[in-house]
C-alpha cells in the first residue's frame, strides 16, 4: 500500500482524500442548487411576482404598465394595501395622460382618483402632501377632458391643501390659476398664475394672465401682458389667441386700423380663422358699414359652420 509521508512523520492513505474531495464537492453542488433554487423563488415571487418589492422596481423603471398590472393583482388579495393603492393610482394618472381616447383616459383618471382617494385614508402623515398634490391634478386634467367640467373647484381644493401641507411643485400655482380660470374666478386666478411666473416665464402663461385681466375688465393691463409674449413663439395656438385678444381690444379702444392689424395677421396664416374673421366684421360693424360687416360675418360661417358670434350678430341685422 502507498502512503504519503507527512512533516510529522505520519502517514495518509490516498484514499482518504479522495474522500475529502467527493464530500467537498457534493457540499459544494448542494449550495450551488441551494442558491439557484432561492434565487429562482426570490425572481419568480419576490422581483418578477406580484409583490411590493417587484411593484417598486417597475416604479423606478417607469414601466407605468407593469405596475398598474402588478398592483392590480396585490390588491385582489389585500384591498386596502396602501402601497399597491397608491402605486395603482400614480400608475393610472401617467397612463391616462399617455392615452389618445378621450374615454379610456377617462376611464384611467376615474381609477386613479379612487385609488389615490383610498390611499388618503390611511396613509402616513408625510405621503399626505404629495397624495393631495397628485389628487389634485387628476382633478384637474379630469375637469380638462370631460364633457362637464365639474371638478376644477375639487383641483383647487386638493391643490390648495398640499400646498398648505408643505408640498413643493412649481407647476402648483399654474394648475391653480387654470383652475381658478375655469370657476370664473378671475382674481385669484390672476394672483396664482403671477405667482407661477416668479417660477419660470412662458408665453402659455403671459397669455393666459392677459385674459383673466380683459375679463375683469383690464384691457390695459392685459395689453401689457400680451406684448411680453414673444414675438418667436412657434405655438401658433398662442400667437393666434394673442392676436385675436389684442384685436378685441383695439376694436373696443377704436383703434380700428391696429385692430384690423391682428385679425389680418391671423388670415394671412390661416384664411379659415372663423374668430379672426368675425373680429374684422366687428370693425365695420363699429365704423357703420354694415353691409361690409355681415359678409366678413357670412364668410366666417363659410369656413366655420354655426359660429356662435356670428350667428348671433347676422340675426341682429336681418
Amino acid at each position: 500500500m502507498n502512503f504519503n509521508i507527512l512533516p510529522d512523520g505520519t502517514a495518509k492513505p490516498k484514499i482518504r482524500i479522495v474522500r475529502n474531495l467527493i464530500v467537498f464537492s457534493l457540499i459544494t453542488v448542494t449550495a450551488v442548487l441551494l442558491f439557484l433554487s432561492v434565487h429562482f423563488l426570490v425572481q419568480k415571487y419576490i422581483v418578477k411576482g406580484n409583490s411590493l418589492t417587484h411593484l417598486k422596481s417597475e416604479w423606478k423603471a417607469y414601466n407605468y404598465q407593469n405596475v398598474y398590472t402588478v398592483s392590480e393583482e396585490i390588491l385582489k388579495e389585500k384591498p386596502f394595501n396602501n402601497t399597491a393603492l397608491t402605486y395603482h393610482g400614480y400608475a393610472a394618472f401617467y397612463l391616462a395622460l399617455s392615452e389618445n381616447d378621450t374615454t379610456q383616459s377617462l376611464a384611467y383618471y376615474d381609477e386613479a382618483i379612487t385609488n389615490i382617494r383610498l390611499a388618503l385614508q390611511n396613509a402616513r402623515s408625510r405621503l399626505v402632501p404629495q397624495l393631495e398634490y397628485m389628487l389634485g391634478k387628476a382633478y384637474f386634467y379630469k375637469n380638462s377632458i370631460s364633457a362637464y367640467h365639474y371638478y376644477a373647484d375639487l383641483a383647487v381644493l386638493y391643490l390648495n391643501r398640499a400646498e398648505k401641507d408643505g408640498y413643493k411643485a412649481e407647476d402648483i400655482p399654474e394648475y391653480l390659476g387654470l383652475s381658478y380660470a375655469a370657476l370664473g374666478m378671475t382674481m385669484e386666478s390672476i394672483s396664482a398664475f403671477t405667482k407661477a411666473l416668479l417660477t419660470r416665464e412662458s408665453d402659455m402663461l403671459l397669455l393666459s394672465i392677459a385674459e383673466q385681466y380683459y375679463n375683469a375688465g383690464q384691457a390695459v393691463a392685459a395689453e401689457q401682458y400680451l406684448f411680453r409674449i414673444s414675438s418667436g413663439c412657434k405655438d401658433e395656438k398662442i400667437t393666434d389667441k394673442s392676436h385675436l385678444l389684442l384685436g378685441k381690444i383695439y376694436t373696443e379702444q377704436e383703434k380700428y386700423e391696429d385692430a384690423e392689424k391682428e385679425f389680418s395677421t391671423i388670415l394671412e396664416k390661416n384664411e379659415n380663422s372663423g374668430d379672426a374673421l368675425y373680429g374684422l366684421g366687428v370693425i365695420y360693424e363699429n365704423k357703420g358699414d354694415i353691409i361690409k360687416a355681415r359678409s366678413y360675418w357670412r364668410k366666417a360661417l363659410k369656413v366655420q359652420a354655426n359660429h356662435p358670434d356670428s350667428l348671433k350678430k347676422l340675426s341682429e341685422y336681418k
